[in-house]
């Protein structure tokens, strides 16, 4: 299973991407952005500058390519 992450949160920019602007439903990251872990973590957490959980992890069933 691949996970995917959908922001939670009603709007916020990412200070660590050029302050690229998210909204609720968004899909994170942006296309060609690669964050790392502990990135993941603390924007899935209540440990960041806005002090919410901002995104949440969606398992996504990987399609089988013949």
């Amino acid at each position: 299973m691949e996970e995917k992450y959908v922001v939670v949160y009603k709007a916020w920019k990412d200070i660590e991407d050029d302050n690229h602007p998210y909204k609720k439903g968004d899909t994170y990251p942006r296309e060609g952005l690669k964050p790392t872990k502990k990135r993941i973590k603390e924007l899935s957490s209540k440990n960041n500058k806005i002090g919410e959980v901002l995104i949440e992890v969606v398992k996504v069933e990987k399609e089988d390519k013949e």
